[in-house]
């Protein structure tokens, strides 16, 4: 009985598991759908919510290789109690927020939290196991990506149900934000302390670290099919930034309520949560590189059809067309580029999601703009430019991407 229910016990896995679903809701309903919104009630005009929204992706670019650096010296917990103590605070600070720019400083500062924990959390699974990397990372992945898919549908309901307050309409979804981001930091707290890391055990000096993270990082830039593979996920991002910031603009603009802009856009997640796997086994079977071909050009489809209807039920399925779309690409790039690194993988996954990061932060500020610009007399008009330029430019990238990348030779 006893050796039974030790197996029920949580393990610093299954702690990390919890922190991630928590923090990761937390942050995605800061978001999605409330923040675009939040931001137009603030003023904002479209160029200027795309400015706030990728306010907390641009933290990404230059945060989150350090952070992975110093949690191999410091360790893990104490860089993710940290993570987990702004995923705590930074949803309290948009309740006295009164104009937009109040909004960049609050998303800068929430940044930190998605930017330093991402890549510390993956190297605390790797950590944890080595036989069994691979499938414990999906897990992991699985608990973040459900947190995830109930953030738009809770924070659609949210506003809705608190439509009529003008003191809680938007306050509420960060209240329960902030809820969220505690429970994950309290959590966190119950991870044991490590005395020494992976990296530790192997006696090297700080300085032999640092060169041996050079030397793979000099290999990976000089790899034009691991930069470009890299590229190709961020104008995925890039569209993908482009729908979740604009996409409630555009269905409220046409008469939507909040509680099914929560659905369009939750329902985009929970096809990437879902169908993720399978395409991480099909990808196996029959190779990356056309099944990112594939999910570009769905993507490209789907997003440029979206400011030409108005009807629920179509823009519901053109969000499960890009659901679809980005488990397509995102289960094959990352596989593809720790084929393409020949064993830096710790290297070339950190490019991968700086240059990720990169895509994903330009794609609400140029489709704000492009909205903005040509919108200035019909709004629709700039949102029917917009979208098929964006649409255009995944397109454009499925047609170069087999010109680029080669597929590896992969063992029978």
């Amino acid at each position: 009985m006893t050796a039974k229910k030790s197996r029920f016990q949580l393990s610093p896995f299954r702690l990390l598991c919890g922190i991630g679903l928590f923090a990761i809701f937390s942050s995605t309903m800061s978001k999605s759908p409330v923040l675009p919104l939040f931001a137009e009630h603030l003023g904002a005009t479209e160029s200027v919510v795309g400015l706030i929204a990728a306010a907390s992706t641009v933290v990404g670019i230059l945060v989150s290789v350090p952070a992975g650096a110093l949690s191999d010296v410091f360790g893990r917990r104490k860089v993710i109690l940290f993570a987990t103590f702004i995923f705590a605070s930074a949803p309290f600070l948009y309740l006295p927020i009164v104009n937009a720019w109040q909004l960049v400083l609050a998303r800068v500062y929430h940044g930190f939290a998605t930017a330093i924990f991402g890549p510390v959390a993956l190297a605390l699974v790797a950590d944890l196991f080595v036989q069994q990397r691979g499938e414990k990372m999906g897990w992991y992945s699985s608990a973040t990506l459900i947190g995830r898919s109930a953030a738009p549908f809770i924070g659609g309901f949210l506003l809705t149900l608190f439509a009529a307050s003008v003191m809680w309409h938007y306050r509420m979804v960060y209240l329960v934000c902030g809820v969220a981001g505690t429970l994950a930091f309290l959590i966190a707290f119950r991870l044991p302390i490590q005395k020494r890391t992976v990296v530790d055990e192997k006696s090297e000096s700080t300085k032999e670290r640092f060169l041996t993270m050079f030397s793979g990082l000099s290999m990976v830039v000089r790899h034009r099919g691991i930069l470009f593979t890299s590229v190709a996920e961020a104008v995925q991002f890039f569209g993908y930034g482009a729908y979740e910031i604009f996409l409630p603009l555009y269905a409220d603009f046409i008469g939507m309520s909040p509680s099914l802009i929560g659905i369009l856009l939750g329902a985009k997640v929970l096809t990437l949560t879902f169908s993720k796997p399978l395409m991480g086994k099909i990808s196996d079977r029959y190779g990356r590189r056309g099944q990112i071909m594939l999910g570009l050009a769905a993507g490209a489809l789907g997003l440029s059809l979206i400011p030409f209807f108005r009807s629920f039920w179509i823009l519901l399925l053109l969000s499960l067309l890009l659901g679809l779309s980005m488990a397509t690409v995102t289960a094959s790039t990352a596989a593809l580029v720790a084929d393409l690194a020949t064993g830096a993988y710790g290297s070339a996954l950190g490019v991968m999601s700086t240059i990720m990061d990169v895509g994903h932060a330009s794609g609400p500020p140029v489709t704000g703009y492009l909205i903005s610009v040509y919108g200035k007399v019909n709004k629709m008009r700039g949102y029917r430019f917009a979208y098929p330029i964006v649409g255009g430019l995944l397109l454009l990238m499925a047609l170069l991407f087999p010109l680029m990348v080669r597929e590896p030779k992969r063992d029978a």
